[in-house]
């Protein structure tokens, strides 16, 4: 792999490992987050490390149209986008008709639409290009039902399916697509979701890989092109065994392990 790597919440967790994973390994980077602060730190501790060149794009995706102006800040810049990395994204916890339906509809614009929207606007270009990468942020949760997290989950069961389709469509375009799928990692995720005291959390049942791990290996996903990439053994053999066991069964496990304590 070669050229600029675009990453969407680059911020912090597993975006702002990635982001220091493909400057590691060289590329350029375009980091897009709403943190100016926090992007600018990790731009300059970037270019000091490795000398690349790192541009800086605040923007919450997550506003309607964000996508799009983040394409055109991108066109504006005359850069080209040779690895798009969809990483943005968040959790809700809690029964879904008690979620306000504004974080609900939110999750999924983040999580799903701006994803698509940019997938569609970067992937034509590469298309045109016949050469490019594309790498997906879905989870583990994608390969089953989560109540109490019930939105999350689908989302990511969308992602998942979603980079699947079009990883077929464009392969013939010189175009990689791939899916990563993490499970449980050190992050500010859980506090964002409001499930720090969940069991999830708290590494009991499955435990939480560091992001910096999480970067390593999909990075080396991308680049040895497999479509779905699921790091740590027991996120492996729990997404195979979800294939198997009862589909009750799966949903009340993750009904408790996503509850919060009374």
């Amino acid at each position: 792999m070669k050229g600029t790597a675009l990453v969407t919440g680059a911020s912090s967790g597993i975006g702002r490992e990635l982001a220091r994973e493909f400057a590691r390994h060289g590329h350029d980077l375009v980091l897009v987050a709403r943190s100016k602060q926090r992007l600018e730190a990790l731009a300059g501790e970037i270019r000091d490390a490795h000398g690349v060149q790192v541009h800086v794009i605040v923007l919450d995706l997550g506003k309607v149209g964000a996508a799009k102006t983040l394409h055109g800040r991108v066109r504006q810049k005359r850069l080209t986008v040779d690895i798009l990395v969809n990483n943005a994204g968040f959790g809700l916890n809690g029964a879904f008709v008690e979620n306000t339906f504004k974080d609900e509809a939110g999750l999924l614009q983040l999580n799903i639409n701006a994803l698509v929207e940019l997938c569609h606007f970067f992937g034509r270009e590469m298309v045109e290009r016949r050469n490019g990468y594309i790498m997906n942020v879905a989870s583990s949760a994608g390969f089953q039902p989560g109540p109490l997290m019930s939105s999350y989950y689908a989302s990511k069961a969308f992602v998942l399916h979603f980079s699947e389709g079009i990883a077929e469509e464009l392969r013939s375009a010189g175009v990689f697509v791939s899916a990563l799928c993490p499970g449980a990692t050190h992050s500010d995720f859980f506090e964002r979701a409001g499930m720090q005291d969940v069991p999830l959390a708290s590494g009991g049942l499955i435990p939480v890989m560091e992001a910096r791990d999480v970067a390593r290996i999909a990075y080396r996903g991308l680049e040895r092109r497999r479509v779905i990439v699921i790091p740590g053994f027991m996120n492996k053999l729990l997404a195979f065994s979800n294939r198997l066991g009862p589909r009750a069964l799966t949903r009340k496990i993750a009904m408790r392990i996503n509850r919060k304590p009374n």
